[in-house]
């Protein structure tokens, strides 16, 4: 079996659950060929596993010189599956497979924005010429299958698996110290850029429901936190000196590890939201809502609070319980950990991928 792949490894921590799948097929016995940048964080490790890495990634849509680029590699290497993680690499890698007997998988991780009636859907997900459009959740599939006209059975799901190891050498850091956080503080954390998807204002007006006068501090670690909209709306209630707009941090993980609780208030579009697994893999307790995909990440009452989406007052309930049921906390973060390390292991997806391959292969 040989596969062509074509995604972005650049940035390190964010690549490493897909890539880490790639390498942990390659030393199954899978022939890997990768396109993808030359300075990505992943290319030399790549190699270093036996991994045939070539320095190209396409960067315009219908690109006549990046399509021929690619099916080029795809005659001369006779790879039996061309795997597409973005946009730029599906709408190319499509029109480069065209007549040719390879087998077209396409990536998607993100539970929206496909419509039978948008034209540029059938240039991508919807295109006749793909065979499998591989999701990262369930949530994804079932918005992909919800979409009139599409053929169920081209959808599959394999989640993008964490080891818990990657966060071992994670040291918490002295949050009370660092944010001048009362001693006694139960600190709540939400790491994100800020999007309309993000739900922030929920998370704001869930604090305002709280009763007054409790050392609840919230962190938003991330871009475009502090927005006029988010300052009115914490300035409107009681625990405006708790709400701490941290922005941006290259220590952001030292600071999830020493918070009590993560929570989301995502009302959309997640399919599963790496934040969350990351404080879940930290043994921090989540609070998440409702949404397609991240609603399997944890079960609920066990490993983790699940709420409604765009309702504070469940949110801030959910909050307050674990505030006062210090206990309860403590169960769901180490059952948190404990979820990651069964459902969403990265050698669980590589024996997934694999069985997914083999299966392909064989129609």
């Amino acid at each position: 079996m040989k596969i062509l792949v074509i995604s972005n490894y650049r940035p390190y921590h964010t690549a490493r659950p897909e890539a880490e799948i790639f390498i942990g097929l390659s030393k199954l016995g899978i022939e890997i060929d990768i396109m993808t940048y030359g300075d990505a964080a992943y290319f030399n490790k790549f190699k270093e596993a036996g991994i045939n890495v070539i320095d190209f990634h396409p960067e315009k849509k219908m690109d006549k010189g990046e399509i021929a680029f690619i099916r080029k590699h795809l005659i001369e290497g006779k790879h039996d599956i061309i795997k597409l993680y973005n946009n730029p690499a599906a709408v190319n890698g499509i029109q480069a497979a065209k007549g040719l007997p390879v087998k077209v998988v396409l990536y998607r991780g993100y539970a929206g924005n496909i419509h039978w009636y948008d034209p540029t859907a059938y240039t991508k997900f919807l295109h006749r010429r793909v065979d499998k459009i591989l999701c990262n959740s369930q949530g994804v599939a079932d918005v992909i299958n919800n979409q009139p006209f599409v053929d169920k059975s081209k959808t599959r799901v394999v989640n993008k698996g964490h080891r818990i190891e990657w966060y071992e050498d994670i040291l918490p850091l002295d949050i009370k110290k660092e944010f001048n956080l009362p001693e006694d503080a139960f600190v709540i954390i939400n790491v994100a850029n800020n999007r309309r998807m993000k739900g922030i204002p929920y998370l704001m007006k869930a604090m305002n429901i709280l009763p007054p006068g409790l050392p609840i501090h919230l962190l938003l670690i991330g871009g475009n936190m502090d927005t006029k909209a988010n300052l009115a709306l914490i300035k409107s209630g009681g625990y405006k000196d708790n709400v701490h707009f941290v922005g941006f941090r290259d220590d952001v993980l030292n600071i999830v590890a020493a918070s009590d609780v993560f929570a989301s208030a995502s009302i959309k579009g997640e399919s599963i939201t790496k934040s969350i697994i990351e404080a879940m893999s930290l043994e921090v307790a989540p609070i998440i809502t409702d949404i397609p995909g991240n609603v399997e990440l944890c079960d609920h009452e066990d490993s983790g609070l699940v709420v409604k989406m765009k309702n504070p007052k469940e949110l801030s309930d959910a909050i307050l319980r674990l505030y006062k049921d210090r206990a309860l906390c403590e169960k769901l973060a180490k059952n948190a950990k404990a979820r990651i390390d069964s459902f969403l292991n990265t050698d669980r997806s590589i024996k997934e991928m694999k069985e997914f391959y083999d299966e392909l292969i064989a129609e």
